[in-house]
């Protein structure tokens, strides 16, 4: 079977080995002839970016790049990237890389031609019709990892530099116009970043299959990308250089980040505030919290594990599901605690209170208080 095909939902995708190479064509499909790539700082010297910067050069779009962006993006990284963004006079944003490039180069596009604060669009009720729809530039994405499905979402996570308290940007037309996958492009991830990233897909599908709201075809893909991580992962991790298990890798996060349109719950509520504080990886948090979160959800969810155990070939219902997430973590290099990444008992009232205005909060299928919250962070401390 053929790992390439063009797909249109959630949007247009162009998936296969080598498809880079099309970046130009995308380009123009979007409408966009001076594109900005906005890249994070770690990604802007190596040679994939540099190669696609090339492409882009050779068939007239310039080489602009916007690279100051941190792991977990913020409004300083917004604002400058803003102002890249309008003093190249460009008209369009190329959003390549992980999360944190993915992320912020969604929001250059978005806010380049807004008038409010980027927090005044947050991921609460309407506010996103405060927007002004036809100022939100023409986005394309391009991943070079294989976790966050950033490429084919409408929200944006931006962390308040202030308040170290990490917020959802929502709009529909955040939402890439083209998406480019490669899984040429995540050939060079070192073992903890393709650990850290496929568990945060997996995270993604856990959640969205854990979810008491009714989505069906969010449920069946979350199902499936689960599986993908669980056969792929592995062999992904073992040798960087498998264009199979990097391809349907990719394939899994592209499904988790469209399957939590169901909606995500305590593991996310969770993450985003640890994030925030101690500027942890986020798939790697979101494994840490995995087992507490599954312990605390079990009586709720059992069930429906117990159905999906036997198609992911785990023997034993939800409680084999829940002992193999441990294993899992364990043979992926994820440290058992979340002391490990550095995480204080001291900071809990304050993750906690972070945790509660998450909006990730409403999709857990046991309701989150700020009684099991404490005892979800020290459980997994």
């Amino acid at each position: 079977m053929s790992l390439t095909g063009n797909w249109s939902y959630p949007t247009a995708i162009k998936f296969g080995a080598g498809r880079i190479k099309e970046l130009p064509a995308a380009c123009a499909q979007a409408g966009i002839k001076r594109p900005l790539l906005v890249t994070d700082k770690g990604l802007a010297a190596l040679p994939v970016t540099q190669a696609t910067l090339d492409i882009l050069e050779t068939a007239g779009l310039g080489r602009a790049m916007f690279s100051e962006v941190d792991p977990n993006p913020n409004e300083i990284n917004l604002a400058a990237g803003v102002a890249a963004y309008k003093a190249g006079g460009h008209d369009g944003v190329i959003a390549f890389g992980g999360g944190s490039g993915l992320d912020l180069g969604k929001m250059v596009a978005f806010m380049a031609g807004q008038t409010r604060p980027v927090w005044d669009y947050e991921d609460i009720g309407d506010w996103w019709t405060r927007a002004d729809s036809d100022a939100i530039a023409p986005i394309i994405a391009v991943p070079t990892t294989a976790g966050t499905g950033s490429e084919v979402g409408r929200a944006s996570v931006i962390t308040n530099s202030v308040t170290h308290v990490k917020k959802i940007i929502f709009h529909p037309k955040v939402l890439p116009a083209v998406v480019i996958c490669d899984p040429e492009l995540t050939v060079g991830m070192p073992k903890f970043i393709t650990a850290g990233t496929g568990l945060d897909a997996f995270a993604h599908c856990v959640e969205a299959f854990s979810s008491p709201h009714y989505h069906p075809m969010s449920q069946g893909i979350a199902l499936e990308g689960m599986r993908l991580v669980i056969d792929y992962l592995p062999r992904a991790y073992e040798d960087g250089t498998d264009i199979e298990a990097r391809a349907q890798m990719m394939s899994a996060a592209a499904m988790g980040a469209t399957a939590f349109q169901k909606g995500l719950g305590a593991i996310h509520a969770m993450s985003h505030p640890i994030g925030a504080y101690f500027n942890t990886h986020h798939g790697t948090t979101n494994a840490v919290c995995m087992p507490a979160v599954l312990d605390l959800n079990a009586d709720v969810i059992a069930e429906r594990f117990d159905r999906a155990a036997g198609y992911l070939g785990i023997v034993g219902g939800f409680a084999g599901f829940r002992s193999f997430v441990q294993d899992f973590n364990d043979s992926l290099g994820i440290p058992r605690s979340l002391s490990a990444l550095g995480v204080t008992a001291e900071a809990i009232p304050d993750l906690v209170a972070g945790a509660l205005t998450d909006p990730s909060c409403g999709g857990n299928p046991v309701p989150l208080t700020e009684e099991n919250l404490t005892g979800l962070f020290n459980a997994a401390l």
